[in-house]
């Protein structure tokens, strides 16, 4: 055989090496050497006798992806061409021209340029639309989201040229860009959502996100606040030291925030400092089945310290640690080496013996069992029970259990209304609104707050988007619309307040009709919630 595939077979061998001596259990029952060999060997049989030929890195990354899904759910395997679009998120920036858009009819919209990068520094406008990209047509069948980072995104310093049509010029303006780095808000909004309670929507932990948060409180103190809700809903999770950042915010010096441990990860403490800058004043953090992992890091840490309450519905479930390791082709290997406990010693991750497919079905089963909609259809054993400092009850064994329960309202998620949003209705509807009446808008609202104060969706406004959606063929059928009306209107205004302002507007809006916003609200102005905590 060549020196290459022989070379090959030994990365191969040595791959999978690393990822079965990772489990010392396993590596007790097996031989390595045995075992490195067994694969390569099978590897040179495919490759010699095949029937067809076969491409061997291929064959490889599907080796080590199936090989991780039986260890557990979150080992991943990611190929050197995915991790830079996979770590964007959590780097909290990427390299581009910054702007946010959305492809509307075949075309490049701006919806706002990213305060403060090369784009916005030009001039471009929101509602500009990019029609030509270095000199060539921008539009058409071919433009996806996947087209525009292609051809927007790129190293700092790059050049590219783009041409611009704006509404009431007769002619592109083509502006030189030259790419810069564009940062990732891990915050999506944070405002006072009363005289004294503030409002941080934090949508992952990033790298960045200590630095968006304590900008956040610093401005919301500014305005008043003494009480904090924390909205971690939807919220998948990030960097565990970013977690333990978070939690130290609110913990006093020396507090056990969590511990890992694994079989060849010995047990590690992680406390809380004297830093931190909000270690006073109620707080209420809302959780639901999307919240995984940090979220739940931080919830059970403040939940386990009756530090503060936690509102909503049964996060996800995820305690194990992953650590990446690089391969040597660049791509990388995320491998369960240790789970997380809280600090009254709960493990909260979801069984995973039933395989990967029966895990990821969970939320599905918590759907049909009526978790969702009523908090006692949730059973835990008591074997999973622990207690806090001050004698309550919380639970292991599977995601955090909030101190009061919100139910998910189903009934106004109408058939109708997933159309509506599957379909891009009510996105395509706004922007075309907006495209014909900027200006006007503007100008009858020159800030958000006349705006929310003022602005109504209308029955004239309403009976127009219900007839575009008809056009689209999306129509209500039976109660749906009039189950569904409500947040119709609500989803309308708030994404018309994004397009004319902020992001964060979107939330300012929807947030009026929010159960879990309003639950949250309630449960800090009504002091008999906070009785079994201490809140210093």
């Amino acid at each position: 055989m060549e020196f290459k595939q022989r070379h090959l077979f030994f990365k191969v061998a040595m791959l999978i090496l690393l990822v079965f001596s990772c489990n010392l259990s396993f590596s007790q029952r097996s031989d390595p050497k045995q075992t490195t060999q067994k694969f390569a060997s099978a590897l040179q049989i495919i490759n010699f006798a095949y029937v067809d030929t076969v491409l061997e890195s291929s064959l490889v990354e599907k080796a080590i992806i199936a090989t991780l899904k039986e260890l557990d759910p979150h080992s991943q395997y990611i190929s050197k061409k995915d991790l830079q679009r996979a770590n964007e998120p959590l780097e909290g920036r990427f390299e581009g021209i910054g702007i946010s858009f959305q492809v509307h009819k075949d075309t490049i919209l701006v919806i706002s340029p990213v305060p403060g990068g090369p784009a916005e520094e030009l001039g471009i406008l929101a509602g500009d639309k990019i029609v030509k990209i270095n000199g060539e047509n921008a539009t058409g069948i071919s433009v996806d989201d996947s087209y525009v980072f292609k051809r927007l995104r790129g190293d700092k310093g790059t050049i590219v040229e783009v041409s611009v049509l704006r509404k009431g010029r007769k002619k592109l303006l083509d502006y030189t860009v030259t790419r810069d780095k564009i940062p990732i808000n891990s915050i999506d909004a944070y405002f006072m959502a009363s005289r004294s309670t503030g409002y941080i929507k934090l949508n992952r932990f990033a790298r960045t996100s200590m630095d968006e948060f304590r900008k956040a409180i610093g401005e919301l103190r500014e305005q008043g606040m003494h009480n904090l809700i924390l909205d971690l809903r939807g919220n998948s999770g990030g960097y565990l030291d970013v977690a333990i950042d978070l939690s130290d915010e609110f913990l006093d010096a020396g507090n056990l925030v969590l511990y890992t441990e694994g079989t060849s990860n010995p047990k590690r403490k992680y406390k809380s400092t004297h830093r931190g800058c909000f270690k006073e004043g109620k707080m209420v953090i809302l959780i639901d089945e999307g919240s995984a992992s940090a979220s739940e890091i931080v919830a059970g840490a403040i939940q386990d310290w009756d530090r503060g309450l936690i509102v909503g519905r049964r996060s996800f479930g995820k305690g194990l640690v992953q650590r990446p390791y690089y391969l040597p082709d660049s791509s990388v290997i995320r491998l369960t080496v240790a789970r997380y406990y809280t600090p009254t010693g709960r493990c909260i991750q979801k069984p995973y013996n039933k395989g990967y497919d029966q895990y990821y079905k969970d939320l599905l089963s918590r759907l049909e069992n009526g978790e969702l909609t009523n908090a006692n259809n949730i059973d835990f054993p008591d074997s999973l029970k622990f207690y806090t400092p001050n004698n309550r009850i919380v639970y292991g064994g599977g995601g955090i259990m909030p101190d009061v329960f919100v139910a998910w309202d189903s009934t106004k998620y109408t058939d109708f209304y997933v159309d509506l949003l599957s379909k891009n209705i009510f996105r395509d509807f706004i922007l075309e609104y907006i495209d014909q009446d900027r200006k006007n808008l503007s100008r009858l609202y020159p800030d958000f707050d006349i705006f929310n104060l003022s602005y109504k969706v209308d029955n004239d406004f309403m009976q127009d988007f219900l007839q575009f959606a008809e056009l689209k063929g999306i129509e209500p059928a039976g109660e749906d619309l009039a189950y569904s009306e409500n947040l119709i209107r609500h989803q309308l205004k708030a994404l018309l307040a994004r397009n004319l302002f902020e992001f964060k507007s979107y939330f300012q809006v929807m947030t009026q009709m929010d159960e879990g916003f309003l639950k949250a609200l309630e449960v800090l102005e009504n002091e008999s919630y906070f009785a079994d905590i201490i809140i210093h």
